[in-house]
């Protein structure tokens, strides 16, 4: 049977829906720079100053909760950062923060998995953070709840701990970007869609992890997130 395709496409990557069988596909995962003042400060940041910044991650760097996944290579320095995730559900382009959160279909809890030693060096000689950030099972996320279910995730505790000792803990209330302002400026690069992904920033207190730490993470109202780290490759 002849195919379009040199070689078969990857599978298309996607989120389980609390209470559907249905999966929200994924197309475009957008992470959001030092959005909380605390984590700001112990990154060097200033974050009465500094306007809201993005990078981004592949969406076959996903990997459900629950999973094991190895200690990834090139790295002695590898980072957990506890997130609010944001799953857009309708085309949005260059609006204001009032409409953007129309657009926003969903939440879910995520892991912004971090080679740091590898982002520092890019830092420090100005070049692209993807080996830091964008690398294979680096964005760690659990089913996605509707926002018809839930409202809007404006405050609430957010949390994380590191073999049963809490690591991070913040509320969604110290967002310096709140979602809709994140959502809004982000649609004045972009002309974002469904399919689309927000890791929105992470609280004070990221920290490295070694193999056969387990990570557990929690947001109000959401499912609680569990990684464990494996060994090398």
């Amino acid at each position: 049977m002849s195919s379009e395709y040199v070689f078969p496409p990857e599978p298309q990557p996607s989120v389980p829906v609390r209470g559907s069988r249905q999966r929200y596909a994924v197309s475009r995962i957008f992470c959001v720079g030092r959005n909380y003042a605390a984590h700001a400060r112990e990154m060097g940041g200033d974050p009465d100053r500094e306007p809201p910044f993005y990078f981004t991650k592949p969406a076959n760097a996903l990997v459900p909760s629950g999973a094991t996944i190895p200690y990834p290579p090139g790295t002695q320095n590898y980072h957990y950062e506890m997130e609010l995730v944001v799953a857009i559900g309708a085309p949005v382009f260059k609006v204001t923060p009032e409409a953007a959160k129309a657009a926003v279909w969903g939440y879910a809890a995520g892991l912004d998995m971090t080679r740091r030693d590898l982002q520092n060096e890019a830092k420090k000689t100005g070049r692209p953070w993807d080996t830091g950030k964008g690398f294979e099972n680096a964005a760690v996320i659990t089913e996605l709840v509707r926002a018809s279910d839930c409202g809007p995730l404006d405050k609430g505790a957010i949390t994380l701990a590191v073999n049963g000792v809490e690591k991070q803990r913040g509320d969604l209330s110290d967002l310096i970007w709140s979602v809709a302002e994140v959502v809004a400026n982000l649609s004045q690069f972009y002309h974002l869609k469904a399919g689309d992904l927000i890791y929105t920033g992470t609280p004070e207190g990221v920290g490295p992890v070694v193999p056969g730490d387990v990570i557990t993470g929690q947001i109000e109202g959401l499912a609680e997130l569990s990684l464990t780290i494996g060994a090398p490759e």
